[in-house]
């Protein structure tokens, strides 16, 4: 779908300026103000229902019977979050959980890619370098085993890559390309060390995404260069390394997998895998959208400017995208691509005064969604976050999940029913959306 050479001849000429450069001035990495040593506390086992919410579900017997049935299982965990607005416009939050246990492990795939791509816009801000953000060029070099260097990008109009194209690429349609390459902005210590900080101590990001990497080769992230107009160097950052000791788990998952094409008959081990657990990525995303409703150690330091580029590229569907060219695609990139909840496996045209803002995730068979929901035209707005194991045999490796006949159809119908109630739910106030208004990019197509 892409094209093989960056456009002109940028790849060239980049490659020669860094081989020619005689000297080059080295940014240090900003020095954390915490100890090396990163801890995360064992999460503590405890399930959180509520009558209400439960209630709800009880209601629609054909969506949730085996929902409630298998709710352990299939390791379901929901939260919903009611919003009020005032007179003032401050907003009123109230949570229902359904089946939330932060010390149920779930795999939580490519979620993790949303606050990494908050974190990336933080260090920039706190990087202060001039002619340094997020549509500068950053070159990404190798110095270690498992490496893998970016001199260029086609899905760009330059053919320059960029914090903003990976971001936009993360948020349209989950690329994990982009999101390795955030990591290795970032460093593994970084990304942890400033979660845990915040207050998110259940989360441990310890890996690329689907590269098979060893234990090391994830603690040692690339070397990378910004360069200025000129393709002057403007910021160098050498590769870091995490010697940050994490809490050791016992995380697992299933009851058998397959591995070099032999079935192990027992659980799969997760234990050094990522983690982040649903109530994390629902604040998260509450931090996001009303950054006030959360206490000032757990908000991310962004910009308005920054607030609003994630809050557009979360809500633009790939058919609105020019760069990167997904609405050239809409075989592999649908309208609800990466839209779980309220569509599902839908495929054709979605309501244009819906707007999803969320971050999706599916593997070994979990599927999840985290989103902020609002309909622009009957102004209603909530945020809906959930997980589901479609994963009917317990094996995982075997390519045999249950994504289309549970998890999405579960998704989509929880989507609706919440949907459908607060259509008739009371306010008080009519919310003002109209700073949810995007202007989204015009496809050339």
């Amino acid at each position: 779908m892409f094209l093989k050479n960056p456009p002109g001849s940028f790849l060239l000429l980049v490659m020669v300026f860094l081989s020619s450069c005689a000297t080059t001035k080295k940014v240090p990495v900003p020095v954390v103000d915490t100890a090396v040593v990163v801890t995360a506390p064992v999460p503590v086992d405890s399930t959180r229902t509520d009558a209400f919410l439960e209630d709800l579900l009880k209601q629609y017997p054909q969506y949730f019977d085996s929902i409630l049935q298998k709710r352990k299982d299939w390791n379901v965990q929901l939260i919903y979050t009611q919003i009020d607005k005032g007179a003032n416009g401050i907003a009123a939050l109230k949570n229902y959980y359904f089946n939330l246990n932060g010390a149920r492990y779930f795999y939580p795939a490519s979620t993790v890619k949303f606050p990494v791509s908050m974190l990336a816009l933080q260090k920039l801000n706190e990087l202060k370098i001039k002619g340094v953000d997020r549509n500068t060029t950053m070159i990404t070099e190798q110095a270690f085993s498992g490496q893998t260097p970016v001199y260029n990008d086609p899905t760009t109009p330059d053919g320059k890559p960029t914090i903003a194209q990976y971001i936009k690429k993360i948020l349209m349609v989950s690329d994990n390309d982009a999101f390795n390459r955030l990591y290795e902005f970032l460093g593994r210590e970084y990304i942890n060390e400033q979660l845990h900080k915040k207050g998110y101590g259940d989360v441990q990001v310890l890996h690329r995404l689907s590269i098979p990497l060893s234990r090391e080769e994830n603690m040692h992230t690339n070397p990378l260069k910004f360069l200025g107009p000129q393709n002057n160097i403007i910021y160098d950052q050498p590769m870091q390394y995490d010697t940050s000791q994490y809490v050791q788990r016992n995380d697992s998952i299933g009851r058998g997998y397959y591995k070099a094409g032999q079935l192990v008959n027992e659980p799969m081990d997760f234990s050094t895998k990522n983690r982040i657990s649903l109530e994390d990525l629902h604040i998260i995303l509450i931090s996001l959208v009303f950054p006030n409703k959360v206490p000032g150690a757990q908000r991310f330091s962004l910009t308005k400017e920054d607030r609003d580029f994630l809050l557009k590229y979360m809500s633009q569907l790939p058919t609105e995208s020019s760069f990167p060219p997904y609405s050239a695609d809409t075989v592999n990139y649908w309208p609800a691509y990466c839209k779980f909840l309220l569509f599902g496996s839908e495929k054709g045209a979605l309501p244009k005064n819906i707007r999803i803002f969320n971050k999706v995730g599916d593997a070994y068979g979990q599927l999840t969604d985290a989103a902020y929901i609002v309909d622009l035209d009957k102004k209603i707005e909530f945020f809906l976050s959930a997980t589901i194991y479609c994963n009917k045999d317990g094996i995982l490796n075997d390519d045999l999940y249950d994504y289309k006949t549970i998890g999405l159809p579960f998704m989509k119908h929880l989507g609706q029913v919440i949907y459908e109630h607060e259509l008739k739910r009371k306010r008080k106030n009519i919310p003002d959306l109209s700073g949810l208004i995007f202007d989204y990019d015009t496809p050339n197509h």
